[in-house]
């Protein structure tokens, strides 16, 4: 597997990190786990194949995951780098997304869904195992931050990446991402954190010790981490492999 972080950031601008969107991409094709408005410009940036997505995961409703959907779909309706795909794009999320996807397309007629290609708008509850991408198959978890919020496990070959996105703690989600060989885990405070329904980096550690991945990777990062050693602090509490993430980070696993 390859991942390639489009954006570690939040909701908040931020001049160094762009919101929620992670590029995978696997022998059985390409997938974008969520989509925030800046992901469709950040995966041309990174000259990735965005032609040819095959998947996309949404993790939950909050613009910052989901806001990108609809205009990703606005600018593959006509731009000419699409008009000879024949393949499907599938998009999978939370019960409910296609709700909201068919309320913006009616709001002033974008036709979202007259693509040159066919896309599958596919629903999934929590705890379904479903094929993300051929021979990648996935299972969910619901997290405690929205009620529609599901943590995503994939495998492949023996390769496991576990995608928390936003959540609070859980110890059903450390059994969840026990042998990842990459966790990808949103850590949004240093510490003191505002709200039970994100992780500080304690609670982070925590999860880590329990499910003991091969890799940790931190993202879903607040101002507050401007200037701190994240992967320092975080070795003072797990001994494992801690990455922060950045805009452009690119991991084989």
């Amino acid at each position: 597997m390859k991942l390639v972080v489009l954006g570690s950031g939040t909701s908040v601008p931020h001049a160094g990190r762009t919101a929620a969107g992670y590029w995978l991409e696997t022998d059985g094709g390409r997938a974008l786990l969520d989509i925030s408005p800046d992901a469709p410009h950040r995966m041309a940036r990174e000259e990735l194949d965005w032609v040819n997505l095959d998947s996309i995961w949404l993790s939950h409703f909050h613009l910052d995951h989901i806001g990108g959907l609809a205009p990703f779909l606005f600018g593959t309706r006509s731009a000419p780098q699409t008009q000879q795909r024949a393949h499907p794009l599938r998009v999978h999320g939370p019960l409910g997304f296609s709700k909201i996807l068919q309320a913006i397309d009616q709001a002033n007629d974008y036709r979202l869904l007259a693509q040159p290609f066919p896309v599958e708008l596919c629903e999934i509850e929590p705890g379904i195992e479903f094929e993300f991408l051929p021979g990648v198959n996935a299972v969910t978890l619901s997290t405690p931050h929205t009620k529609e919020s599901l943590a995503i496990r994939l495998e492949d070959k023996g390769s496991v990446m576990v995608y928390t996105s936003d959540t609070g703690y859980s110890e059903e989600l450390a059994e969840f991402a026990k042998g990842a060989s990459l966790l990808l885990m949103e850590c949004s405070f240093f510490q003191h954190k505002p709200v039970a329904t994100h992780l500080e980096l304690t609670d982070a550690m925590q999860l880590a010790r329990k499910s003991a991945p091969k890799m940790l990777v931190l993202s879903h990062l607040y101002a507050e981490w401007d200037g701190v050693d994240l992967a320092g602090e975080a070795r003072q509490l797990w001994p494992g492999e801690t990455i922060a993430a950045f805009d452009g980070l690119r991991l084989e696993f």
